[in-house]
């Protein structure tokens, strides 16, 4: 199986095509992940994944925190465990809509300065869609822009909702996009933007993916406005390859392109900044809070389970990268294990079961 390579630290983008990975103290010496289990189906695919780790020997081990969605912070403890160990992984956080609460999905992009969110939206073999042939990466700035939550209530019944968007960060994220195509032979990179009305904020914004573009001769750039791409995803999603947004179009157009490729329960995903990398399930799409599949242990756990392989190749682990990817991609072709979005009817133990009998 060909190695694919994950979140390059940005010093390396310009000056090596060599990927060099986040320091670990040696061969096979076990690394230590920081684990948030979070809200709703969290717990249960978070402990599928802790599952399979231990049975495949993986050299990981985990240090957990009980994080809510409901809490005002992220606690400074969870925090200080990210920062030093460099790597987290991490099941859903519900946001509660309205009211004022902040995201803690953000919080922790912006204490950690997570730039980039990665997701892989492709088709699983023998997991039947409307689409054949699509395998899209959605690379999105991650700290700015409408998504970032800059908003406040200028006079009662007024509200204005900040978009800044800077140089800085719409170069990195194009350096990101670009690279990631040039490491992983992609052909093309397509910028995702709303420059006819945005004309200064998403203008500079494509100004910036332009000027490295033209570091990258070999790699084809085009650049396609938000609205029609959302119509092209759904008609034709095979004309993608590697897509860089801004932040909130990414969320949509990842989404999008996740349901089109199978669905949110399968794709995986992860926010990576220049010295920490946070994996979860790539579009969650409202699944955090599906309170009937989580009272029936039926969540789908292969989300994670792939985002955890994408985890242990960042780790510079890619044989058990491999070995879970190998047989999470067994069970959902062979199709006797699968759970209700999937078009079966099976519990997340019996998936995370299955798994486990195909890792050899």
């Amino acid at each position: 199986m060909a190695t694919r390579r994950f979140f390059p630290p940005l010093r390396t983008l310009i000056t090596t095509r060599s990927v060099t990975y986040m320091p670990r103290p040696g061969d096979g010496t076990p690394r230590p992940v920081t684990l948030i289990p979070g809200d709703g189906i969290g717990p249960l695919v978070t402990n599928a994944v802790e599952q399979v780790m231990e049975a495949m020997h993986a050299p990981v081990y985990f240090e957990k925190y009980e994080v809510h969605g409901d809490m005002k912070r992220v606690p400074q403890q969870v925090l200080d465990s990210i920062r030093k160990n460099k790597v987290c992984l991490k099941g859903g956080l519900k946001t509660p809509v309205g009211g004022g609460v902040n995201s803690l999905n953000v919080q922790l992009r912006k204490e950690l300065d997570l730039y980039a969110s990665l997701v892989n939206c492709f088709n699983l073999p023998g997991l039947p869609t409307r689409h054949e042939n699509v395998d899209i990466v959605v690379v999105r700035e991650n700290t700015e822009g409408e998504y970032s939550g800059l908003e406040h209530e200028v006079v009662p019944g007024v509200v204005e909702s900040l978009k800044v968007i800077t140089k800085f960060c719409s170069e990195r994220i194009a350096k990101y996009a670009f690279e990631y195509a040039y490491l992983n032979n992609r052909k093309k990179v397509t910028a995702v933007h709303k420059a006819n009305i945005m004309k200064l904020a998403d203008g500079l914004f494509l100004e910036s993916c332009r000027e490295v573009a033209t570091k990258y001769p070999s790699i084809k750039y085009n650049e396609i406005i938000v609205d029609n791409c959302c119509m092209q995803l759904v008609s034709k999603p095979e004309q993608f390859d590697v897509m860089v947004t801004p932040n909130l179009y990414g969320n949509l157009v990842a989404n999008t392109a996740a349901g089109i490729a199978g669905g949110t329960g399968v794709m995986p995903g992860g926010n990576v900044g220049a010295e920490h990398a946070v994996f979860e399930q790539g579009a969650s799409a409202g699944n955090v809070g599906k309170e009937k599949i989580t009272e029936q242990k039926k969540a789908n756990p292969v989300a994670l389970l792939l985002s955890s392989a994408m985890m242990l190749r960042h780790l510079q682990f890619p044989s058990f990268a491999d070995r879970l990817e190998s047989a999470v991609k067994r069970v959902i072709s062979e199709g006797k294990y699968r759970t209700k979005d999937l078009g079966g009817n099976s519990t997340t133990q019996e998936v995370v079961d299955a798994v486990i009998a195909n890792l050899d």
